[in-house]
């Protein structure tokens, strides 16, 4: 299952900040030094301006073939210095540098892979047929840099096929860090992973996660130690591999959002939850009663009376499945309760201060959800925060 909801806004990409302002290629000329030779748009970067950060861009031997960035006050430029060495060239080396500039607050770190291929491809068409030292280089790159430019910004790929050679440039969207995952969290599968990109911790926790155990019991059940387990699911999570939802007890309560009326617009959204919610694949729930179920959680109304009240099992709805659904794609949200210890008590003290909800105890515990409120109903000195 692929989701719009929770899962993608936990699972969003960062993308750059702005776009490519310019792109220049530059080289050191034998007789004037560091030159710009051609530039899109151009005159965009100033010879002035150029000269003055020129020993950063055309650099000394050791940095060659290293990725480089030059942050100034207006301008984030980022770069890949490259020497040929031959002794057809006046002092027996070529040095060029094909630099992206970008906003000075923009992240770069996308277009490192792409400027250091496009540097590689300008190279074999250098070695192959002189195009760069040649005196018609300017106007043989311009539409190259042109392309290049407009296709990265607009589509974030470009396929060139100049020369003898041809190349595929595509900007890597980098994820952002995921979330550090928490011994009650619970992760479910979104989308399946081939079995030989899975590490040996993987294939060991990877049969736990169904949607329902949290990180804690997939430790106990897998054998694997606990920090292992989340690191294993931190890295499903950078990969977009699983999502993370709240532990399911049947005295959570949950409330809608906004969303839920694309349930009752998208086709798409309403095939996807009738078939991911059935009892059976043989006998497929109404919409009209999946909906009475979702409008009906509201707070103070735990699942437990929803049951009790409307049966879903006779609808051929797995109630457990209805909540998960609803929650990956934020159709729902899960009302959380914090206790809090308001004078002295024998129940639980060090962790009802409110800054741990119901879960968290639980899963620490080892006391489930009811017997924990069961208690705490007992004990006139603790209340409950929903939020």
């Amino acid at each position: 299952m692929q989701s719009n909801g929770m899962y993608d806004s936990q699972e969003i990409c960062t993308l750059p900040n702005g776009p490519i302002r310019c792109i220049f290629f530059c080289e050191f000329h034998p007789t004037v030094g560091p030159i710009i030779s051609c530039q899109i748009p151009e005159n965009y970067i100033s010879k002035e301006l150029f000269d003055s950060i020129s020993v950063y861009i055309i650099t000394k031997a050791e940095l060659r073939k290293s990725t480089i960035t030059v942050t100034l006050d207006d301008y984030k430029i980022l770069g890949f210095p490259v020497r040929i060495d031959d002794k057809k060239y006046p002092r027996n080396a070529y040095h060029f540098n094909l630099c992206f500039v970008c906003d000075s607050n923009s992240r770069t770190v996308h277009y490192e892979p792409v400027v250091m291929k496009f540097s590689e491809y300008l190279m074999a068409m250098e070695i192959e047929s002189s195009f760069l030292s040649s005196k018609q280089c300017s106007k043989k790159l311009a539409p190259i840099l042109t392309q290049v430019l407009e296709k990265l910004n607009t589509n974030g790929e470009c396929a060139l096929t100049e020369g003898p050679t041809a190349t595929h440039l595509k900007v890597v969207k980098i994820h952002k860090d995921p979330i550090q995952v928490a011994d009650h969290q619970v992760p479910v599968l979104v989308r399946s992973l081939p079995d030989q990109q899975w590490d040996l911790t993987t294939h060991a926790v990877a049969p736990y996660i169904d949607g329902f155990n949290h990180v804690a019991r997939i430790a106990t059940l897998s054998g694997v130690e606990n920090n292992l387990v989340k690191a294993c699911v931190q890295n499903l999570l950078y990969y977009r591999v699983v999502a993370l939802v709240p532990l399911f007890q049947y005295g959570n309560v949950y409330c809608t959002t906004s969303k839920l009326k694309y349930l009752a617009q998208d086709s798409e959204i309403q095939d996807r939850c009738l078939r991911y919610v059935a009892k059976s694949p043989r006998q497929m729930p109404t919409l009209r009663d999946v909906f009475r179920m979702y409008a009906a959680m509201t707070r103070g109304t735990r699942i437990k009376d929803l049951c009790l009240r409307m049966n879903p099992s006779s609808m051929w709805i797995n109630e457990r499945k209805l909540v998960q659904f609803g929650v990956l794609e934020g159709l729902i949200r899960r009302v959380h309760k914090y206790p809090v210890l308001l004078g002295d008590s024998n129940v639980l003290q060090k962790t009802l201060n409110g800054s741990a909800s119901l879960d968290e105890i639980c899963c620490s515990t080892g006391v489930s959800g009811q017997q924990l409120e069961d208690q705490m109903d007992r004990d006139h000195n603790v209340v409950l925060l929903f939020k």
